[in-house]
């Protein structure tokens, strides 16, 4: 008995069920044996206290969902108050596969690096007695108020409700995608004055057959530019003068040239340089107008490619150039004239060094370095998927940035917005920099030297050749790097050239894509914005990443991303509670005035107007002593039949007559011929056929009648026909009624008139007395 019970406690599943014990016997057949073992049931104070919690969190609107590995986000809406709502997933292995295609698709420039999903883990270590789990079950069916994902499309917006809040606003990619920032960058000069080549890089669409041409120019261009400098850098290395960048690389040019024979080009290349520079700053200066089609391009197809060949072999083989020092000052004077109107001559360098983005892959995936345009060229149309949806993206390489300790970096600055109508946006005052693990060298264009994405630098040893003051995790916190600084004397500089200089770039992006972007009230989102600073401290926005990673992966990101988590939430859940509220480490840097949004009508569009009436010719009305005016106007319709009144029987009618006769002092009036019959056709015209029909107007005593017979002594004709004169003496002798007193001014008659149809907007006409 004691054997069976432990055997049956034993095999006791963790979860509360019994599963059956493999050594047991099977009952017999004929006994049928009942066996239950009692589960542990819930601790009745810990489910009133979770049920206490779950409905008072239902009543205040606190009913949370998290979806993704943030668990600095859970704890700190627990403390708040906030109950968690959990999804079920089913497959971990897939749902973990979906959101890295997810990430890759909806935010193509999206830095998921070491975002790995084991949000399982955390909540046991979070949750240890279950006391969460009870709520999250008690608070299943609610309505959800604040929803946290790690990815745009896991939530419709459009179907939450108004007060519920989000953290992902929709259409987002117009500028966190490669190619949206590309794009929408160069419609600055409609929102500001500010000039994007002082901030972003050039960049183009490799799909898109007109920005493809453009970069061709733009690198034919650049290498004329490139070739200046080499010839300006050579002189300045053999006279000893200066310690920039361009001499560096001139001087490691040389020491890799001296074991071979170096080949000498001629100085004509030097000239199609100086025409091609005069010629930009020609454009740029709008003298180029005048400047007929047809007129030739400065250097043929055949001249380039020829150009393009020799300035490989000068820049990159070692070639001298003859009699080079001739064109020294004509060199500077270009380039000084060139600075005016290029803002990033300084970055370009001499060894024209492109970035090759595809648009479609994130984490720095599929991202390559190339100097060569052939080469670019081709690795672009290895893809036509890429290159019909116009993925590719090409950007001019920063050549001269500024290291430190010999070893490149880039800055993840985080900003955050709150509205987009009116545009509000905070900005984080911390940030860190991210190393990579190779010393900064243009002899090789590999990954792990030019690329200092953690999600690749992570799986990379750190050269031995690099400096110890670089840490090993290749992170830096922003204090640090002003330390740095001040160790160079430019601690200033921080906060007079590097912190205003990402504030102006990242609202002039903004404000490229508010119009682009859907604007919903109870929504937020936090930014990851990566820079990259020149030698001279100018920061220069590389991408804008809409899910950046908040895994603790080194001790600073750790430290950093727990604070801006829950910063964000003290800038979307307090300050809406108490505008007085800490924000953290969160600065307000922007916000625009409210713009009036029309109200949303529907895609139909309605016009709204009469029909404007074809005016039908009429004869024209003539009396029997003064022609009547003509009638211009469009013709009267005849009323519809519902409101005729009928005839008076005819002996209403004699009776009228008879008191009009008794009543009349002078002369007799002639009977009305009631109806007035046709003419019939002359004699020596053949009978035609008219179609006829019968109109009816009644004629009462009162003034609102159709057709009013004044009785007069003067008299009138009521219709004359143009061509049928005959009609025309006769109504005038039959129609004329004689007046004798003013007290029958108002009497009328109802008339009964057939006409033809073609002629029945005639019989409409009034005459008045």
């Amino acid at each position: 008995m004691e054997a069976t019970r432990s055997r049956q406690e034993g095999h006791q599943a963790a979860d509360g069920r019994c599963t059956p014990c493999p050594d047991s016997a099977a009952p017999p057949e004929d006994k049928v044996r009942h066996s239950f073992v009692s589960l542990p049931g819930p601790n009745p104070e810990r489910l009133r206290t979770a049920k206490a919690l779950a409905d008072k969190a239902v009543k205040m609107h606190k009913v949370f969902s998290v979806q993704g590995p943030y668990p600095v986000i859970r704890a700190a809406l627990r403390a708040r108050g906030w109950v968690e709502q959990r999804t079920h997933r089913p497959n971990h292995q897939g749902h973990q596969r979906h959101s890295d295609e997810g990430r890759a698709s909806s935010n193509d420039a999206g830095d998921s690096d070491d975002d790995e999903d084991n949000s399982d883990d955390v909540k046991r270590h979070q949750d240890p007695d279950g006391l969460h789990d009870l709520m999250s079950r008690l608070v299943r069916n609610e309505m959800v108020n604040f929803h946290w994902t790690n990815r745009r499309d896991a939530i419709n917006t459009n179907s939450l409700h108004k007060e519920q809040i989000t953290n992902h606003f929709a259409k987002a990619g117009s500028f966190s995608t490669k190619v949206g920032l590309c794009v929408n960058l160069r419609n600055l000069h409609w929102f500001d004055s500010a000039d994007p080549d002082t901030f972003f890089p050039r960049c183009y669409r490799l799909g898109a057959q007109d920005e493809k041409h453009a970069f061709i120019e733009d690198y034919r261009r650049t290498a004329c530019t490139s070739l200046l400098k080499y010839v300006v850098a050579s002189e300045q290395d053999v006279r000893g003068e200066g310690t920039s960048h361009n001499i560096q690389a001139v001087q490691d040019q040389r020491k890799r040239s001296k074991r071979r024979s170096r080949p000498v080009v001629l100085p004509q290349m030097i000239d199609s340089a100086l025409r091609v520079c005069q010629d930009f700053l020609e454009s740029r200066e709008h003298c180029d107008i005048d400047i007929s089609l047809e007129t030739p391009q400065t250097l043929t197809k055949e001249e380039w490619a020829e150009f393009i060949d020799s300035y490989y072999l000068v820049v990159n083989g070692g070639a001298e150039i003859e009699n080079s020092d001739h064109y020294v000052t004509r060199c500077e004077a270009m380039l000084q004239r060139l600075v005016e109107v290029s803002p990033q001559l300084d970055i370009d360098g001499i060894h024209n060094i492109w970035i090759i983005k595809p648009g479609a892959k994130s984490r720095g995936r599929g991202i390559k370095c190339a100097k060569r345009l052939d080469q670019i060229l081709r690795l672009v149309d290895g893809d036509p998927t890429l290159i019909k949806e116009s993925k590719w993206v090409v950007q001019k390489y920063l050549e001269r940035p500024l290291l430190v300790h010999g070893t490149k970096f880039d800055v993840r600055q985080w900003f955050l917005v709150t509205d987009w109508n009116p545009l509000t946006v905070w900005f984080y005052k911390k940030c860190y920099l991210r190393f990579s693990t190779q010393p900064y060298t243009l002899d090789t264009l590999d990954s792990s030297v030019h690329l200092c994405n953690n999600s690749i630098q992570k799986h990379l040893r750190p050269s031995k050749h690099r400096h110890r003051g670089v840490p090993a995790d290749n992170m830096w916190s922003d204090d640090q790097f002003r330390a740095f600084l001040s160790s160079q004397g430019r601690e200033a500089q921080w906060q007079t050239v590097v912190v205003p200089g990402m504030k102006r770039a990242l609202i002039h992006t903004l404000q490229t894509a508010q119009d682009l972007m859907e604007s919903r009230k109870n929504t937020f989102e936090l930014y990851g914005a990566d820079f990259m600073l020149g030698h001279d401290l100018r920061p220069w926005l590389i991408e804008i990443n809409a899910s950046p990673t908040m895994a603790p992966s080194t001790p600073v990101t750790a430290r950093l991303c727990t604070a801006v988590q829950e910063d964000t939430l003290r800038v979307v859940l307090d300050r809406r509670a108490d505008r007085s509220a800490n924000t953290g480490d969160f600065q307000l840097i922007y916000r625009q005035a409210a713009v009036e949004v029309p109200q949303y009508v529907g895609v139909n569009l309605l016009v709204e107007g009469l029909k404007i009436k074809c005016p039908c010719p009429l004869p024209p009305l003539r009396s029997s002593n003064r022609s009547a005016p003509k009638h211009r106007g469009p013709g009267r319709e005849r009323e519809p039949a519902a409101d005729k009144v009928k005839p008076l029987p005819k002996m209403l009618l004699k009776s009228a007559e008879t008191r009009l006769k008794n009543t009349n002092s002078g002369p007799p009036s002639l009977p009305l011929p009631l109806p007035l019959p046709l003419p019939l056709p002359l004699p020596h015209e053949p009978p035609v056929p008219v179609p006829i029909e019968t109109l009816t107007l009644h004629l009462p005593t009162t003034v609102n009648s159709s057709v009013h017979l004044p009785v007069c002594a003067q008299s009138h004709s009521i219709f004359s026909w143009k061509r049928r004169p005959e009609l025309s003496k006769m109504c005038s002798e039959k129609m004329s009624v004689p007046c004798g007193t003013e007290k029958h001014r108002s009497l009328s008659l109802p008339v009964e008139i057939t006409v033809s149809k073609e002629s029945r907007p005639a019989a409409t006409s009034t005459v008045s007395a």
